[in-house]
């Protein structure tokens, strides 16, 4: 059976690096829905989303900044996207419609789904194409591209395969957008992307640590795409204990950030010499090393022999003055019954309230 799911590829390999790189354009119709837009596109390269669009605003939204420089030198790009979402709104809208009628369904919330695009293996030149519906959560039907025949999981979509195989000509334009077409443009987006990432250089790697005792945090951040991986060595091989690696996280600018803390407690001082933080790329040959090393580590943590003496105690001399002075005040407000100009600015604001 298809499962309906994004496909979640190998975001990195140690042994190798991945050459696979992806087109997945995901498209969602809901019907019943209040507050809710009926139609919402997004267009995906490796994972990343550079486009989005829904039947609210009506336009594509690029969303990184090589997918922005693509359509600023070729505008029909852009404009054939956003013809292919309303042609789909429609397209989807009416499919909701038949289904419901069709499986006797009532008027409530239900949902299409489409996932469809092409992998690309930059080193062997082959391409797959895939598409295929879900609907209410659950597979629907699937193209076979190389058979070219629809694939219904369920009873429910027989009908609808039916339907779908009889139209020759969506089935051979199909098979040639998803085997050609789209191909061509994946890899032109990762031409795109790889400049993107030529300008962009290598990310920022840092030393983090909050407190002289607390665990060593290594930081890159800054890198595009998120095929990368960071960790920690010791004498040359990799850790697998007393550490702790985050996520892949994106930054506001459409690159990438992720952390990997070192637990220090049990390192001796001499040996911290034989540690280091490894950065490693999709398609960079060099890792990016980073010692372990006091001096390099970042801290915002100051120990309390690092505050001035004089400073503290000014700071704890001038709070008690103050105490003593807004002490001195209330005791004398509370003994003097006509304290005329607190009375006047009162009256002075009552009397001058417009309303």
């Amino acid at each position: 059976m298809i499962k309906f799911v994004i496909v979640v590829f190998t975001l990195f390999c140690r042994v190798a690096f991945p050459v696979k790189h992806s087109l997945v354009f995901s498209l969602t119709a809901s019907s019943g829905v209040p507050d809710f837009p009926e139609y919402m596109g997004s267009a995906l390269v490796d994972e990343v989303q550079v486009g989005y669009f829904d039947s609210n605003t009506k336009t594509a939204e690029p969303k990184v900044d090589w997918i922005r420089k693509l359509i600023k030198d070729d505008p029909q790009h852009l404009e054939w996207y956003v013809n292919k979402c309303i042609e789909h709104q429609h397209f989807f809208k009416a499919t909701i419609d038949s289904l419901v009628k069709r499986l006797n369904q009532t008027e409530g919330v239900h949902i299409l789904q489409h996932m469809s695009g092409c992998e690309w293996d930059d080193e062997t030149g082959e391409s797959r194409g895939f598409h295929q519906y879900g609907y209410d959560g659950e597979d629907f039907i699937a193209l076979d591209l190389q058979m070219l025949t629809w694939i219904a999981p369920k009873p429910q979509a027989f009908i609808t395969k039916l339907r779908w195989d009889a139209d020759k000509a969506r089935l051979h334009r199909d098979k040639y957008y998803y085997m050609h077409i789209y191909p061509v443009w994946l890899k032109k987006y990762v031409q795109y992307l790889r400049s993107f990432l030529q300008r962009t250089g290598l990310p920022s790697v840092s030393l983090l640590q909050k407190t002289p005792s607390s665990q060593v945090t290594c930081h890159a951040t800054g890198f595009y795409p998120d095929r990368a991986d960071l960790f920690w060595r010791k004498d040359g091989e990799e850790l697998h204990e007393d550490v702790d690696k985050g996520e892949i996280l994106p930054n506001h600018d459409g690159t990438f950030q992720m952390s990997v803390d070192l637990n220090i407690s049990s390192i001796a001082a001499e040996d911290w010499k034989k540690y280091d933080c490894v950065f490693q790329m999709s398609g960079v040959k060099d890792d990016l090393i980073t010692k372990l090393d006091k001096s390099m580590i970042r801290t915002n943590w100051v120990s309390p022999s690092g505050f001035p003496a004089g400073a503290v105690i000014g700071v704890v001399v001038g709070l008690l003055l103050l105490l003593l002075c807004i002490s001195g005040l209330f005791i004398w407000r509370k003994k003097t019954n006509g304290f005329r100009p607190a009375n006047t600015s009162d009256s002075a604001d009552r009397h001058s309230d417009p309303n």
